[in-house]
């Protein structure tokens, strides 16, 4: 599986970029910032799921932006919950989820978009996995924990993926329009998939650019979270 990036340069920006963020206040700036560099971002949504670090204070610098929204929950909710909020405010004929935790690589874009760009699928996942092999620095259980959960919802869903729960999704917005999240937290992840898959939506992987970090770095999924995943695989599909 090789990367892609057969746009054309003169391209419009036609992608929205939704950031869900839970204490990131270190990162977010950044992040931010990056996504703007890239010349295919349209509006950038940024959804601050009740963080009580410096992240609200660090995202006021875009306040004024004219490319960038800001919505804020009063208290945590969770991931999906944030992309619930997030995918309703997107504008563009695309929309891509990024985390704030830069793990993945803004200068993918092209790579997530060109299947959706020429019409070859509805739905892009860039995928961490595309060689199945563990990242230098990645815990053994994460790893081990994904390769399950995905192995288990491409059973559900007839899907052959290779990271079911990457942070890289990219949607042409029409599939948004019709789609429901339920889950709030982390759950959003075989959601998506299990739904995308029972609308017959074209759905293919790219491989993307995956820095690995740990809890202490602020990795936030934890094994409960694992457990969520298994229960909405089969719930959903």
């Amino acid at each position: 599986m090789q990367k892609t990036t057969l746009l054309p340069e003169t391209i419009e920006p036609c992608l929205s970029v939704v950031i869900p963020v839970f204490n990131e206040g270190k990162l977010i700036l950044r992040c931010v910032e990056r996504v703007l560099e890239e010349p295919l971002v349209n509006d950038v949504v940024i959804v601050n799921d009740g963080s009580n670090d410096d992240t609200a204070n660090q995202i006021a610098f875009f306040k004024s932006h004219p490319k960038v929204k800001i919505f804020s929950h009063l208290i945590n909710q969770g991931k999906g919950a944030a992309l619930r909020t997030g995918f309703g405010l997107a504008e563009s004929a695309f929309v891509v989820t990024q985390d704030a935790d830069l793990e993945q690589d803004p200068s993918d874009y092209k790579c997530l978009i060109d299947p959706l760009f020429k019409g070859e699928a509805d739905v892009v996942y860039g995928t961490r996995f595309s060689s199945l092999k563990r990242h230098s620095g990645q815990r053994f259980v994460h790893y081990f924990a994904n390769r399950l959960l995905t192995f288990i919802s491409n059973l559900k869903t007839g899907l052959k993926l290779t990271d079911m729960e990457t942070g890289y999704k990219a949607f042409c917005h029409g599939v948004l329009d019709g789609l429901v999240i339920e889950e709030n937290r982390f759950g959003v992840e075989p959601e998506l998939t299990a739904k995308i898959a029972n609308e017959g939506w074209r759905i293919v992987e790219v491989p993307v650019s995956y820095v690995p970090r740990s809890a202490s770095d602020g990795k936030k999924i934890g094994w409960k979270d694992g457990f969520r995943t298994l229960y909405c695989i089969f719930k959903y599909s």
